[in-house]
């Protein structure tokens, strides 16, 4: 029935350019910005190339050798210039035109590129000449004009850079599953499961292949190759069936912030008139009233600083850019190494600079450091044993993401089984911090390191504490540990989502406390999330009506002086006609076995969830652990604003799992992440409630 159609639209059903018989990496609406990018430059030769025949045309005439050579150079230059820049200006006219799905419009395209490449022939010839004239004897035709000698001199040379940069732009767009060939055999066979079989191994293969190339150290890692073989196998189901560039990805942050801050405002209308949205609240007595005891904004703020110390000197030295190293002096041995260590330290450098940002971030004496490791490999994080006199605590901090074998273990994120005392017997939790909390129980038991800890302070309580990847491992490593300490406590900053299944996530409650503030996009981050964030790209794309080249200036404009209002209105097409675009011939941001399931649906809402049940990489949903408190800024009413006065800064309330479950862009959302805004969060609310307590005792005293 709709075959006519997806016939007649195969030639555009693709956003991504078709070229020389084969896919690329980059879009047909790609090209306005490098296209204006070289015109300036091609105006500047043209220029150039100009001043140097007006100057240099005589003297060929009287040359000894070469003289009609050099004029035949000269006039061709001038010629591919002119001819290059009528061709680019056209490009950049087709290539604004439409939106990102409307490759129609940019049909003319690949015919104008196609010409362009073939101009790179001559063009290298007479570069060739130019070389040969500029740098060579072999021409007599000497001048007393040096500006024309170095002129055509300074046009050969940056015509050699632009060459290398055409092959290093070919390089990076270069699609290695492009090929017309390939793409010709899926057609043809008729049998659809092992075609996206194929088409998965394939995937992950050239994923694999990347990341040995690239990450070549990580080899000699002993779970290396799984953790390469694991992303590989989720970097290939996630973007498997789509056909987004890198372009349309940015496009796409873009928009979504657009869209998501349209939603926002509507659900703020809606939850003013219902009166039923979540309720944030500045009074932190009444937020923790019916806490437990132990689940503290003050607590939670000092293992903060342990959580913190994990990181060692990096992170030091970021939050003291200028003075950390001179703040790490007084902390660390020199020749620590050729001493006898009062501590167990692995792996640290000779002068203890770890252990020296461990010290200083805690504010431990040496003999309060009983263990420290900082052992990173592929599902092996850092961690460190402390002694905390101040609360009675034996404090196991384990670190979060800090290198590219970190991010391995964040991304090995399918979901596992995982089995603790008291947990659900079906229980699940994510594969990489399940390895980690594994390997860091090994490294405990084996040096017998929490034995001798309580060996010395037996009346003790056990703590653990971690930040991002580190908080989820902490969170593992005390369930495990939970039937052997009873009293064990748990304060996780910054908890990445897919951690456990639900019912696992909802027994942690009682020994975690999770703090998340703002819009930090790791406690939204996981398989599911990514899932709908990438369902959500292509339905944004869609929607939008801009070109793409807009698109990028708009989001520029952002970044400075924030989303205008009518930014939220404008933006997108009619509900409309978006159905209409469906019917007519599917979706140019799915491939063509995507397309066929567009066109024979009946509407959006059927192809979205189509699209997410045919495509999900783990069957299991994984969710954040422990009882979330989320702290958010407060915003200001119209009279504060007015008055110029302040109030409290922040607000916050007890979150559930669910809340965490769509990833959302935001300009802070990066930010709110890093554990040293969250230890300045903290800070601030309880010094603004130290303020408020003192303004209300000297009332009550009045």
């Amino acid at each position: 029935m709709f075959e006519s159609v997806l016939k007649k639209r195969n030639a555009a059903v693709m956003p991504a350019l078709r070229l020389f018989g084969r896919k690329w990496l980059a879009a047909s609406d790609d090209l306005v910005f490098p296209c204006l990018f070289e015109i300036c430059f091609r105006l500047v030769w043209l220029a150039l190339i100009s001043c140097v025949m007006n100057n240099y045309w005589i003297t060929t005439e009287k040359c000894a050798e070469g003289g009609l050579a050099v004029r035949i150079y000269m006039i061709g230059t001038l010629a591919l210039i002119g001819i290059n820049l009528i061709l680019l200006v056209a490009l950049v006219n087709r290539s604004a035109q439409g939106s990102i799905t409307d490759t129609h419009a940019r049909r003319h395209v690949a015919p104008l590129l196609v010409c362009k490449f073939l101009l790179i022939l001559p063009e290298l010839g007479f570069n060739i000449f130019g070389t040969i004239w500029a740098f060579c004897d072999l021409i007599q035709c000497t001048t007393d004009h040096k500006y024309s000698k170095t002129v055509v001199e300074g046009i050969v040379v940056f015509n050699w850079v632009v060459f290398a940069l055409i092959i290093f732009g070919l390089a990076l767009i270069f699609d290695p599953l492009g090929s017309a060939k390939y793409k010709k055999s899926r057609d043809n066979n008729d049998n659809n499961g092992p075609t996206e079989s194929a088409m998965h191994r394939k995937v992950s293969n050239l994923w694999l292949r990347r990341f040995r190339w690239i990450f070549c150290c990580l080899r000699k890692d002993e779970f290396g190759h799984e953790a390469f073989t694991q992303v590989a196998s989720l970097l290939s189901a996630l973007f498997r069936g789509t056909d987004l560039t890198p372009s349309d990805i940015m496009a796409s942050c873009i928009l979504l912030r657009v869209r998501q801050k349209r939603e926002t405002r509507e659900m703020r209308r809606i939850r003013m008139l219902n009166d039923d949205g979540p309720r944030y609240s500045s009074d932190v007595l009444r937020v923790f009233a019916t806490s437990p005891s132990w689940m503290t904004l003050k607590n939670a703020r000092h293992f903060k600083r342990f959580a913190m110390a994990s990181y060692g000197w990096p992170l030091v030295c970021y939050m003291h850019c200028c003075t950390g190293p001179f703040r790490l002096i007084k902390k660390s041995i020199c020749c620590a190494c050729f001493r006898s260590k009062a501590q167990v330290v692995i792996d640290d450098n000779c002068c203890l600079c770890n252990v020296a940002g461990v010290k200083y971030m805690s504010r431990m004496r040496n003999e309060d450091v009983l263990h420290a490791s900082f052992t990173n490999h592929v599902f092996e994080l850092p961690f460190c044993v402390l002694a905390d006199h101040s609360t009675k605590s034996i404090v196991i901090s384990i670190r979060g993401s800090l290198s590219m074998r970190d991010i391995f273990t964040d991304l090995t994120a399918n979901a596992e089984r995982f089995d603790a005392p008291g947990m659900p017997p079906d229980s699940a939790a994510h594969r990489g911090m399940i390895a980690g909390a594994e390997r860091l129980i090994k490294r405990l038991q084996e040096g017998h390191i929490l034995d001798r800890a309580f060996n010395t302070y037996p009346e003790y309580t056990l703590v653990l504490c971690g930040h991002s990847l580190g908080a989820g491992v902490a969170i593992l490593v005390g369930a495990r540990f939970r039937s052997k300490y009873s009293d064990l406590r748990v304060y996780a900053y910054a908890t990445p989502a897919g951690l456990l299944s639900r019912e696992a996530a909802r027994r942690t409650e009682s020994f975690a406390f999770t703090i998340g503030v703002g819009d930090d996009f790791v406690m939204r981050l996981g398989i599911e999330s990514i899932e709908n964030l990438r369902t959500s790209i292509i339905e944004t794309l869609r929607a939008c009506k801009f070109p793409k080249w807009r698109i990028m200036l708009n989001g520029v404009g952002y970044v400075f002086f924030g989303v205008p209002s009518r930014d939220l209105e404008k933006t997108w097409k009619d509900v409309t006609d978006i159905e209409t675009s469906i019917k007519e011939g599917g979706d140019p941001l799915l491939s063509e076995r995507h397309v066929q399931t567009i066109a024979t649906s009946s509407g959006e809402a059927t192809v979205l969830s189509k699209e997410i049940s045919l495509r999900r990489f783990s069957k299991t949903r994984l969710f954040t652990g422990g009882r979330i408190l989320h702290i958010i800024r407060r915003k200001k009413t119209e009279l504060e604003k007015k008055s110029n006065t302040g109030g409290p800064t922040y607000e916050m309330r007890w979150a559930t799992a669910e809340d965490f479950t769509e990833l959302k862009i935001m300009p802070r959302m990066l930010l709110d992440h890093f554990p040293d805004n969250i230890f300045k969060t903290l800070t601030t609310v309880l010094e603004q409630q130290k303020t408020t307590s003192a303004s209300i005792t000297s009332l009550n005293s009045l």
